[in-house]
């Protein structure tokens, strides 16, 4: 069984900044047998980061979309990336953003800075809310065991250079739950794109990125990681996509 002592050491060992914003995405099948289970990840992940923030994405998209507008209540709409962000939002102290397709949970230093008027954007990774607050912040992003095909903040990327084909053109009004009881009618844009998923070929930046310096990998737990740093993938990524706006169209090489 794995125990949290060497869960804690694999996070020092890939030298997360402990005082920083660090964002997962994580597989809890590809961590492994931990003692104690879920909750134990989450306390690991939450004792190594009190002195930062740390945020897991709560996303809702597979329950709130076009077919079904809502009403998103951030209090009770489960989350369907995964069951370590389904806790995490869930524990006390979590802050978690207003955002009905896209949101995120917080915890420590600024939670409730970081997902402010979240629920006043435009579009799933709108640059104004909080996946722009990443970059803005240099947050890290670590994808433990789901691979770098789930590296959503791409997305905010792609949207930050306007790369057509990848919204819908029209917009559908979403009731979001306010905290006071009172419900806002917000409009929403969606992912969509006539080049199907294009996170699906996300992953042909890591190459590159590992050149750069812009992402390392790591072990935690069992689960492969790969860490990523935001201000540098951003940057990186945006001088490809001006080089070539259908980048990640297709799964050919970034480096063609």
């Amino acid at each position: 069984m794995i125990t949290r002592e060497r869960l804690a050491a694999d996070l020092q060992e890939m030298g997360i900044d402990p005082r920083g914003v660090l964002l997962v995405h994580s597989s809890m099948k590809a961590i492994g047998p931990v003692e104690g289970g879920a909750d134990t990840v989450l306390d690991v992940f939450c004792e190594y980061m009190k002195e930062g923030l740390l945020v897991f994405p709560t996303h809702t998209w597979a329950t709130i979309n076009k077919m079904h507008p809502g009403p998103y209540d951030y209090r009770t709409e489960p989350v369907c990336v995964g069951i370590l962000p389904e806790l995490f939002r869930k524990r006390p102290g979590v802050v978690r953003s207003l955002h009905p397709t896209h949101s995120v949970a917080c915890l420590g230093n600024g939670a409730r800075e970081f997902v402010l008027g979240d629920h006043l954007t435009l579009t799933p990774c709108d640059p104004r809310g909080c996946w722009g607050e990443l970059h803005r912040r240099n947050a890290q992003v670590l994808l433990v065991g789901c691979g770098a095909k789930r590296n959503t903040f791409l997305h905010y990327v792609e949207e930050a250079n306007h790369i057509p084909d990848r919204l819908s053109a029209e917009q559908v009004t979403i009731d979001i739950v306010m905290p006071n009881g009172s419900v806002y009618k917000k409009k929403n844009i969606f992912h969509s794109s006539s080049r199907g998923d294009v996170s699906q070929n996300y992953d042909k930046m890591v190459p590159v990125f590992l050149r750069e310096g812009a992402m390392r990998m790591g072990l935690f737990g069992e689960a492969k990681c790969y860490l990523g740093f935001c201000g540098p993938m951003a940057e990186i990524t945006a001088r490809y996509l001006r080089k070539d706006p259908e980048l990640f169209s297709d799964d050919s090489p970034a480096d063609k």
